[in-house]
């Protein structure tokens, strides 16, 4: 039973007539006999298979057993890997550099489902489903999975392995680039998500267009494991970062298991983790695209504490520049969470690197951009300075770290530079 179920094969509960047992192997000879008892009396009928007939049994992506491997050519060479599996009579050529992982360990692939908590009466969408390993499994737990799927050899092999198992009229694929199909409605995200497409992904399942999307009960995610640390950091953590903070406004993480690079085919350099999103009930109402803008600006050069890096002049003059302009924006809010209108970037809620108040580097390097605008007064732009540290220092900012602080600090800070008319962008 051990070695069958590492083929995901089947379950000896589950067997019917025409399943197969392969011949010549001790340890399946002595499961045959020892099972006989028990299955003659249910009248079953063996098939006797030769052990070059077994690949047709797997499903797609399993590997070998450990005495049977033997070298394929075309494997890991030019950057593809010729599975070993078949699906619909033809081999898949995955490539890691389209970060294709297929997960074949059934053991996570049912704790993925387990820690999903699927219902029978749940939509489930899935982005990146690959073979359809993980699935399969969807589908035989939620009333509905919806797939979102680029590879067109992809949609062909879910596809079939959905109706294989007689749950083609449960699923609903999207071929398409995740990044850019609209999603449908959902109650769980489960998915195993490419490393590449990680952060905007994640920004995509919690925002729909400019606003915080509410309407699912959690996306539970395998994600690579440096991402994941980094998406569960708290505040005075080393890792943590912008993405922590950004997420933590909208969401709670939680990391639920660890999956080893041994569990994929082709096998990925780094190790993976499966986290759990849900997001929060209730939302601080809060100007998205200045969160966005504060976040960039304090997590540009986190180790710096906020009063070195408000001191900085590109930072003084642009925000100078933006107080005096300020009246001409509107604002309005959407699910108790502000937007300035139009859809926030999906790669906003992740990068520590600096882009400056409104993007571009942030440096003392601006004189020639300075003189192709209009000429600050300098003792304005002195007095601008003095009234931004005196707002750290009146509210106990000025020697903090951006990576010492939380949620409702950052709140607390853009409250106060909203109430002296200073706005960020």
């Amino acid at each position: 039973n051990a070695w069958l179920h590492r083929f995901e094969i089947f379950e000896l509960s589950e067997l019917t007539q025409g399943s197969c047992f392969l011949a010549g192997h001790r340890q399946i000879d002595q499961l045959f006999e020892s099972s006989m008892n028990a299955l003659l009396p249910l009248r079953r009928v063996f098939q006797i298979l030769l052990p070059a007939q077994l690949r047709a049994l797997r499903p797609f992506g399993a590997r070998p057993h450990p005495c049977r491997r033997k070298h394929r050519p075309g494997g890991v060479g030019g950057g593809g890997f010729g599975a070993a599996g078949e699906e619909g009579g033809r081999r898949i050529r995955l490539h890691r550099s389209r970060g294709q992982h297929i997960l074949t360990n059934p053991r996570a692939l049912d704790a993925i489902v387990r820690k999903a908590g699927v219902l029978p009466g749940d939509t489930v969408l899935e982005v990146g489903p690959g073979t359809g390993n993980l699935t399969v499994r969807l589908l035989q737990s939620a009333r509905r999975v919806v797939t979102v799927e680029i590879d067109p050899r992809m949609v062909d092999a879910v596809r079939g392995r959905a109706a294989e198992w007689g749950l083609g009229d449960r699923l609903e694929v999207i071929h398409g680039d995740a990044l850019k199909v609209e999603f449908p409605k959902f109650d769980l995200c489960v998915a195993n998500i490419p490393y590449g497409i990680s952060s905007p992904l994640v920004a995509k399942i919690l925002f729909d267009g400019g606003a915080p999307r509410r309407c699912f009960r959690s996306a539970t995610l395998l994600l690579q494991k440096e991402f994941a640390r980094r998406l569960v950091a708290r505040p005075g953590d080393s890792e943590f970062n912008r993405l922590a903070m950004n997420v933590s406004l909208v969401a709670t993480v939680e990391l639920l298991m660890g999956v080893s690079k041994r569990d994929f085919v082709p096998t990925p350099r780094v190790d993976s983790s499966l986290v759990r999103i849900q997001p929060k009930p209730e939302l601080t109402p809060v100007d998205l695209h200045e969160w966005w803008a504060l976040t960039r600006v304090c997590f540009g050069q986190k180790n710096k504490t906020l009063g070195a890096i408000f001191k900085q002049r590109r930072k003084v003059e642009e925000l100078f520049r933006r107080a005096r302009a300020d009246g001409s924006s509107s604002k309005l809010l959407i699910n108790g969470v502000g937007t300035r209108g139009g859809d926030l970037g999906f790669g906003e809620i992740d990068g520590d690197h600096d882009g400056g108040v409104g993007g571009g580097c942030d440096c003392d390097c601006d004189d020639e951009r300075a003189r192709d605008g209009d000429e600050e007064d300098a003792e304005e732009v002195r007095l601008f300075k003095e009234k931004m540290v005196g707002i750290l220092e009146g509210g106990g900012f000025l020697e903090k770290r951006p990576t010492k602080l939380s949620k409702d600090d950052v709140l607390c800070l853009l409250s106060l530079f909203n109430e002296a008319g200073i706005h960020f962008h």
